[in-house]
């Protein structure tokens, strides 16, 4: 089962009489994780959250991040997310299976399987130097099946820049404000919109910006409503947060068409 989709199309199949109760339960029973010996894999974490468990690449070698995803498309699991992946193990990885990189944000998305992208998520940039966490966001939300447009090299430097999209900020259901130095995007951004605002803090900037530790400190301390604050450089944790906004955001429109018909 490689999502809450799978599991309802099972079901539906026993409902309609295709598939017994016998091989529905049989299918559900298979064993929830798997030990690889270095990883145990998590395969109902789909089940349970929706996206397939994500690989964090760092510190992995590149035997073992592909181990852990020729494991996982075993299973049926498609568009796995590997992030901070190197030039090395991503031709390791891709040599194995079905696989595409982006060097930029160091991010691999293995078994990449076509999707509809839904709902309206904006990723926007201070500066070009944030792009590489901001593609971060922006993949692991497209990932998810989630529409992202990207607004980069938008910061408070040349604020007519932000403004001009005005429109594409005010669709959104939510934005995700990449920016180093100051910080100061995602304030700005945090007054002009009524959906949720993902601050992430980059390390980009001079000595005193400390690695980041700067623009984290301004976004916490944003006195614009509604914005919330990833840690420095966490791009997927943003883009994650992001898309589950966005489709619970969509979920929700459904239902209450569903409620005036």
């Amino acid at each position: 089962m490689d999502n809450k989709r799978d599991i309802l199309r099972l079901l539906q199949s026993v409902a309609d009489g295709t598939t017994s109760p016998e091989e529905a339960l049989l299918d559900l029973k298979e064993e929830p994780f798997k030990d690889l010996g270095y990883a145990k894999i998590d395969y109902h974490r789909s089940i349970r959250q929706g996206a397939s468990e994500v690989i964090y690449g760092e510190g992995k070698t590149p035997e073992q991040i592909r181990g852990i995803v020729t494991s996982m498309g075993e299973r049926g699991c498609r568009n796995i997310l590997v992030t901070r992946i190197g030039q090395e193990a991503a031709d390791i990885l891709c040599d194995a299976v079905p696989a595409e990189y982006y060097p930029l944000p160091r991010l691999a998305v293995a078994f990449p399987r076509e999707q509809e992208l839904r709902g309206s998520i904006v990723v926007a940039t201070g500066g070009t130097s944030d792009m590489p966490v901001a593609e971060e966001a922006a993949l692991t939300a497209e990932t998810m099946g989630n529409k992202v447009t990207r607004l980069y090299d938008v910061g408070v430097a040349g604020l007519h820049r932000l403004l001009s999209n005005l429109d594409t900020l005010m669709s959104a259901r939510c934005v995700v404000a990449a920016a180093g130095m100051e910080g100061a995007l995602a304030s700005v951004i945090g007054g002009l919109v009524d959906c949720p605002v993902i601050a992430v803090p980059t390390s980009v900037g001079y000595g005193a910006s400390f690695g980041g530790l700067s623009a984290l400190l301004s976004m916490l301390n944003s006195c614009a409503s509604g914005c919330s604050v990833v840690n420095i450089d966490n791009g997927f944790g943003a883009g994650y947060l992001a898309g589950m906004i966005n489709q619970m955001e969509g979920l929700q429109n459904c239902e209450e068409r569903s409620d005036r018909i």
